[in-house]
């Protein structure tokens, strides 16, 4: 497994592009430096049923400050599973792996590996819920909704959305920002990167890790 601080520490020993890195930062006002470390998803007990009584809202406490969803109720099951997932501290220590910078507009959380390939290692994929209607701007800013790779293939992955987006309408919207936004908006600003496999030199990408990285340090619900 590629190691996400092996990636971030390439970041700053290989240099960005001149031209790009004297045009923009590479941190965020008020984050603090991530402790965390990236690990294989664990297993856990995957909800059969809805909870009886939904989650109402999600505190995502980040190395950047906090973000608060309102979680919807028309998505009763990802709620539920968010929820579970949540208590059972599943997404506590970990990194938002991918930013997108055009095109769509999304902050990308919820993989323990950071590979963009986590889930829950005994879990199902769960129906998709709560999708959109209409088209133009099917995830306005604000939107929190679930990653997935195919029909009704949720896992724990989900993403924020920072600015007004048009995605196909098969992404379960399960919340909405809050707070928090203002952060993500700067996140914005200082970019994403990949890794030249050719070169093993790091470049500013519309989409790849963020720059500044994010690190989850506690998820709640109530």
């Amino acid at each position: 497994m590629r190691k996400y601080f092996a990636v971030l520490t390439l970041l700053f020993l290989l240099p960005l592009p001149a031209s790009q890195a004297e045009e923009r930062p590479q941190t965020v006002d008020g984050c603090a430096t991530p402790t965390s470390k990236v690990r294989t998803p664990g297993t856990l007990k995957q909800p059969k049923s809805v909870d009886k009584k939904l989650a109402t809202t999600m505190t995502i406490t980040t190395n950047c400050g906090v973000i608060t969803i309102a979680m919807n109720p028309a998505a009763p099951q990802t709620v539920t599973n968010m929820s579970a997932l949540a208590r059972a501290k599943y997404f506590d220590k970990t990194f938002c792996h991918r930013l997108t910078t055009e095109g769509i507009f999304v902050l990308q959380c919820g993989d323990p590996s950071a590979q963009k390939n986590g889930s829950p290692g005994s879990w199902k994929g769960y129906k998709d819920e709560n999708l959109p209607k209409g088209k133009g701007i099917t995830y306005p800013a604000g939107t929190v909704a679930m990653a997935n790779s195919g029909p009704n293939t949720n896992g724990s992955q989900f993403f924020l959305v920072y600015k007004d987006t048009a995605l196909p309408a098969k992404y379960t919207i399960w919340g909405k920002i809050t707070s928090g936004l203002p952060f993500l908006l700067e996140l914005e600003k200082v970019g994403a990167y990949t890794i030249d496999q050719a070169s093993g030199k790091a470049y500013y990408s519309p989409d790849g890790y963020p720059v500044q990285p994010v690190e989850i340090k506690s998820v709640a619900v109530r």
